[in-house]
């Protein structure tokens, strides 16, 4: 009886040490106030998102929640309004898997406020499809949208400098690639739709991602508008809300092995706030540490010409 109580002590004790070491991981220290700074979070009416918006609107800064869904948005400006105690958080429709309403809304931005000192790109879906635009759904929503809107808000981030821009990718870029010749003839990563496939289609959105900071990096050298991306950490949020088979089967590995919303966005606001990352400007970072990346993911000439496709199908170059 004792070696099975000592037995059920070391599992337990093991299990603990790797869910606060491994799995929780490593907590923003930046005690960075933001009072009289704006901050706009991507797909904040959920998941890390909210998390990151609460955060930043708890040390003062004006929040922009840009969300696709009026409904959601309005319900996650009460729910941070409330956690934070601050009336200083503002909705505003953006809907990332249209061109039309990613310029409508940095339109409507550029007008209504004056400052921006940091763009949190955190909208991202595991969902195959087309935008209204033609575009595959998550080249458009995870990599499109978020590149329009960085490039129409860059001049006022530029103003409002120093200032920063965090683009929230995966460790899926790990095992992603740039199809140049799918995205020509289908303006897509892929067009598969096993899950396989599409979890492909996924880790080649987040490649993009990371290659984007890479090419935005130098683009701001001279500036001090600097940019990082990041790898969360495995989350127990609704990105795979649009598949509830996968959902289902995750269930028991998301309950112990996966971080909760607040310590997902730990390394976003590492990103965002902490002092002294601007050498850092164009690195990846995981577990609010600077990460090397591999050789394809800091392609000089893949990042390029991702950058120059990109601005042709936003119509910017």
């Amino acid at each position: 009886m004792t070696t099975l109580l000592l037995a059920v002590g070391v599992v337990f004790g093991v299990a603990y040490v790797f869910h606060h070491v491994f799995v929780r991981g490593k907590q923003c220290t930046s005690k960075a106030m933001l009072h009289g700074k704006t901050v706009i979070v991507t797909g904040s009416n959920t998941g890390i998102g909210k998390t990151t918006a609460i955060d930043v609107a708890k040390r003062g800064a004006r929040v922009i929640l840009a969300c696709r869904s009026k409904q959601r948005g309005e319900a996650a400006l009460k729910e941070v309004v409330r956690e934070s105690g601050s009336n200083q958080v503002v909705f505003m429709q953006l809907d990332l898997g249209s061109l039309k309403s990613v310029r409508s809304f940095a339109e409507t931005f550029l007008k209504s406020e004056p400052r921006l000192d940091i763009l949190i790109n955190n909208a991202g879906l595991f969902l195959q499809g087309r935008t209204e635009d033609g575009l595959g759904m998550m080249f458009g929503v995870n990599h499109i949208g978020h590149f329009l809107l960085t490039n129409l808000l860059l001049d006022r981030l530029k103003e409002c400098e120093p200032s920063r821009v965090v683009n929230v990718s995966s460790l899926a870029h790990h095992f992603g690639k740039i199809d140049f010749d799918c995205l020509n003839t289908q303006k897509a990563l892929g067009v598969g739709t096993t899950y396989m496939e599409v979890l492909q289609t996924y880790s080649d959105s987040k490649l993009c991602n990371v290659l984007f900071t890479h090419e935005l990096a130098k683009r701001l050298q001279g500036t001090k508008v600097t940019c990082y991306t990041l790898h969360p950490g495995c989350i127990k949020t609704e990105l795979t809300r649009n598949t509830p088979t996968m959902q289902m089967l995750l269930k028991p590995l998301t309950a112990f092995f996966f971080k909760n919303a607040v310590q997902g966005a730990q390394c976003t606001l590492h990103c965002a706030l902490q002092e002294g990352l601007e050498p850092l400007s164009g690195r990846y970072f995981s577990n609010c540490t600077v990460k090397e990346l591999s050789a394809k993911a800091k392609d000089d000439a893949a990042a390029k010409k991702l950058w120059e496709f990109s601005e042709r199908l936003c119509g910017l170059a």
